[in-house]
């Protein structure tokens, strides 16, 4: 791990460093939301531990908030980080490794993470920005976690403050220069956020980003050909 820190530059250290403040302040309203909502203390720790992908905690926390029961509220949970196997395919070199390595580092699949894996092109960087990025999140997430479930309800409203804007801007950020590069691979990131954004007002939170995948439908006629 300290070789991870010594090699990484420090334009990605600071991107990443940006990165976890504004998902510190997430994680505040998820512990916030959770407790503020009668639920104890301990369960918005354990899914931050155990589970770590704030959109299926929201939606997990959320459901039973509502009064739903926890095999619903599990099974959407499940459904929501469903994205998540294609992106372990995208960063499976970055994972992949001794058992305990590959087991540790599937925990670390998020969509910011991914991301910013992507930016990279050699395979060492890749590693090294994976690892980094997981393991700054995890760490931030779950101490942020902490303080918003020890203060209760005082930060209940994400978009109040913006900051449910905030992580998808950073990771527009991220992909902008990816997709600059191949015409179809915009093609198709234009194809999902269109259907993202058609199928929100119907779906549960976390599901657009699930139908977005259909937008790699545009990149099958050049594999075709």
């Amino acid at each position: 791990m300290r070789t991870i820190w010594r090699t990484l530059d420090r334009a990605s250290a600071r991107d990443i460093a940006l990165l976890c403040a504004a998902d510190t302040l997430v994680a505040v309203s998820f512990g916030a939301i959770a407790t503020g909502a009668g639920l104890p203390l301990w369960l918005p720790m354990a899914l931050s531990l155990l589970v770590f992908a704030g959109a299926s905690q929201f939606v997990f926390i959320g459901l039973l908030a509502a009064g739903a029961g926890p095999v619903g509220a599990v099974v959407a949970g499940l459904l929501v980080n469903a994205r998540h196997l294609p992106f372990g395919f995208a960063v499976a070199d970055a994972v992949r490794g001794r058992l305990g390595r590959t087991l540790v580092g599937s925990h670390l699949v998020l969509d910011e993470t991914v991301a910013f894996t992507m930016t990279q092109d050699d395979p060492h960087r890749r590693r090294i920005v994976y690892w980094a990025c997981g393991t700054a999140l995890f760490v931030t997430w779950n101490l942020g976690v902490l303080l918003g479930s020890l203060g209760g309800g005082l930060l209940t409203d994400t978009a109040a403050f913006g900051l449910d804007a905030a992580l998808p801007a950073v990771l527009l950020a991220l992909v902008i220069p990816e997709l600059r590069k191949e015409r179809a691979t915009w093609r198709a990131a234009v194809a999902g956020a269109a259907i993202a954004l058609a199928v929100t007002p119907f779906v549960p939170a976390g599901l657009p980003a699930l139908f977005a995948l259909g937008g790699l439908v545009m990149l099958l006629p050049g594999r075709w050909r």
